[in-house]
């Protein structure tokens, strides 16, 4: 079945840097534009958009409030999708979440906490 399962979330002082993976089985991973998401404590019904890659891994954005600090790609060999998050600030805390999107389907990972402490 389709699965989403992230992880390399943690605890870590501002300034700190960690990198989240996202593995993906259950579908073909390289047809998917990837996003990562994240969803802040008390935001029970918003999640903001982080970072987005397309299908080949050769273009990228983020969003303003990360930009120079994180960075997303991409291992299709590998049905992996990473978020290098860098400079790290207790604003950052939240549940990071990435998603899989190819036309009208779209697959949600179940998250990983990140926390950062000033």
């Amino acid at each position: 079945q389709v699965q989403l399962v992230e992880s390399g979330g943690g605890s870590v002082h501002s300034g700190g840097s960690l990198t989240l993976s996202c593995a993906a089985s259950g579908f073909t991973f390289s047809n998917y534009l990837m996003r990562w998401y994240r969803q802040a404590p008390g935001k029970e019904r918003e999640r903001d958009l982080v970072a987005t890659i397309n299908t080949d891994g050769d273009s990228t954005n983020v969003a303003d409030s990360v930009k120079g600090r994180f960075t997303i790609s991409r291992d299709n060999a590998k049905n992996t999708v990473y978020l290098q998050m860098n400079s790290l600030k207790p604003e950052d805390t939240a549940v990071y979440y990435c998603r899989a999107v190819y036309q009208s389907l779209h697959y949600w990972g179940k998250g990983t906490l990140v926390t950062v402490s000033s």
